[in-house]
């Protein structure tokens, strides 16, 4: 089946925000009604997380309000994705607090106006799609490194704990000084930090729909001042948050100071990068839709420089409060910005209120995100997938929590591209049958000749044949094709035969695939695949009622006419019967 040629996209289209496609199509009250709702749902779930995440990276909770305030804003007024909420991300705790820690927060917050120009440039220069080359293992691994940090950047004010001398950021030299400092546990401490990870485990298992965090949050606070508790809380340690908003303001720029925190503002901009995609990719999936690339980049590079004109941190998009934002029933971009203004309404009308949350208690919110941030079923199925896709996975997990971030992900891509080649010289030695890229042969060549395919007649059905290797460089692009090709009809063939290998980031394309086919009530059929596609495959759980799977592609149209004739057959026999 041939899809219709499309006029290739003018700059200007690439990069018109989406908030102006929703405006072209027209925008009501029944739409802004959806927003409000949904902006205000995000910012209740946003405003515990915000002043948490801050604190945690070494940052005041205003700044982590700021950010969410300013930064968000300009994600959802700018970028390429209907859905994405910004602000900041526990994927940065480590990154910021390193850089807080070498440069001061002057240097954080000029890290964070580079990053921006950097994101910019990124998006406009249209490098967006190279990013999408990540190799699944490596994204599931350093994701599942920085909820252990994070997690153990927690526990002195899980515990209460009182040390002898600041706290270590590297995890090998944190571990000690937390273990000698457990004689100074606070009951008072751990009392809230428990109570608040079992209001929101339960909450949400109960009642999944109330915001957890924020009851669990205020609740503490509500005890704390009730009961006096002699704990810290954000007005013992950083005076309350302000009740207005800071002025725009640069910090002190120069050569010297720019040269020391580019190392930061590199990272900065290569992760939010990365998370502000995935978080986009997960909307998409959610919803249909299909984010631009190019211009979140954009977006994102925008909102960072106005997070750090305001004195905010770095800003991203996020993943838990975008699906959120998708859940509560948003229309669009206007759901993000209105939350940013939900925020500045509580920073207005009740930062007073702030300074009783208890310090533990926002500590027990991020123990919960940062449990929430490992991705346990990825991890299950890569381990089961290969030995080279689980040497991936756990080294680049244990280079983010024992050497950092950048390093993690440059040697996890590199290994998951050797791995890819030793797996391409393998297949190319054995499976002759199938080569790496297919010859060009003349009409008149001596070869058997298959008929067309008698489904491509069925407007419902369409058939996909993939041909090359389908590995992590071409899992983007296949998987939006597969998407919007999914999106109009009622059975998707999707053929393997001249696939020779697929890795772990197909499988995981072709997974998310088909919960949407399910989703839409697609039927999924897989054609053509080997044993060993089929064994990764498996193991991330592509299997039966999920998809079904055939040995070619006339087996399974076969398969379908007979099953819609003898559904007629039924139908007609019901019908003779009842009349």
């Amino acid at each position: 089946m041939t899809a219709p040629i499309s006029h290739r996209p003018s700059f200007a289209e690439l990069f018109t925000p989406k908030l102006v496609t929703i405006l072209r199509e027209g925008y009501g009250l029944s739409n802004l009604r959806a927003d409000a709702i949904a902006g205000l749902t995000v910012a209740i779930v946003a405003l515990p997380l915000s002043m948490a995440i801050a604190i945690a990276s070494g940052a005041s909770p205003a700044q982590g309000l700021y950010t969410a305030i300013f930064g968000g804003f300009f994600v959802s007024a700018l970028g390429g994705s209907r859905f994405q909420i910004g602000g900041p991300a526990g994927a940065f705790i480590v990154l910021v607090a390193a850089t807080v820690q070498a440069h001061g927060i002057d240097g954080l917050i000029l890290a964070t106006l580079l990053s921006g120009l950097m994101l910019a440039a990124i998006g406009l220069l249209q490098l967006g799609t190279y990013i999408k080359f990540m190799p699944y293992p490596v994204t599931v691994g350093f994701t599942a490194g920085i909820a252990v940090i994070i997690f153990a950047s927690q526990i002195k004010d899980l515990l209460g704990l009182t040390l002898s001398g600041p706290e270590p950021g590297p995890l090998l030299e944190k571990l000690p000084v937390l273990w000698s400092g457990l004689p100074t546990a606070d009951p008072a401490s751990v009392g809230l930090a428990l109570a608040s990870v079992g209001i929101i485990v339960g909450l949400k298992a109960l009642r999944p729909h109330w915001p957890g965090m924020l009851i669990a949050v205020a609740g503490s606070a509500v005890v704390t001042a009730a009961f006096g508790l002699d704990v810290a809380t954000i007005g013992t340690k950083f005076g309350g948050i302000p009740s207005g908003l800071p002025m725009p303001a640069l910090p002190a720029i120069t050569l010297d100071k720019v040269q020391a925190v580019l190392p930061s503002a590199i990272s900065f901009a290569l992760l939010g990068s990365i998370e502000s995609l995935l978080s986009a990719v997960v909307a998409d999936g959610m919803t249909g839709r299909r984010h631009r690339s190019n211009c979140e980049l954009v977006g994102q590079g925008v909102a960072n420089i106005a997070s750090g004109l305001f004195g905010g941190i770095c800003v991203t998009g996020t993943i838990a409060r975008t699906a959120t934002n998708v859940r509560a029933g948003a229309h669009g971009p206007v759901a993000g910005m209105l939350h940013a203004v939900f925020l500045l309404v509580f920073i207005l009308v009740a930062a007073p209120l702030a300074s009783f949350i208890p310090l533990a208690s926002l500590a027990g919110v991020l123990a919960v995100v940062s449990w929430n941030m490992v991705e346990k079923p990825a991890i299950a199925a890569l381990l089961r997938a290969s030995r080279g896709d689980a040497a991936v996975l756990l080294t680049t997990f244990l280079l983010t929590v024992l050497t950092g971030l950048t390093e993690a992900i440059v040697i996890g891509f590199a290994l998951g591209s050797v791995l890819f080649i030793h797996r391409m010289s393998t297949i190319t030695a054995i499976e002759s049958q199938t080569p790496f890229v297919a010859e060009d042969s003349a009409d008149g060549a001596l070869v058997a000749r298959k008929p067309y395919d008698q489904g491509a007649a069925d407007p419902e059905v369409v058939i996909y044949r993939i041909t090359g290797v389908f590995f992590f460089g071409a899992a983007a692009s296949i998987g939006s094709v597969l998407d919007r090709i999914a999106d109009t009809h009622r059975v998707l063939i999707v053929d393997f035969s001249a696939v020779p290998f697929l890795d772990s980031t197909a499988a995981n394309t072709i997974e998310g695939l088909a919960h949407k086919a399910a989703r839409r009530g697609v039927k999924l059929i897989l054609t053509g695949t080997s044993h060993a596609s089929r064994q990764a495959l498996f193991s991330h759980g592509l299997k039966p009622p999920l998809v079904s799977y055939e040995r070619t592609i006339d087996v399974a149209l076969h398969k379908l006419r007979r099953d819609e004739a003898a559904s007629n057959a039924g139908d007609g026999a019901v019908t003779q019967d009842a009349v």
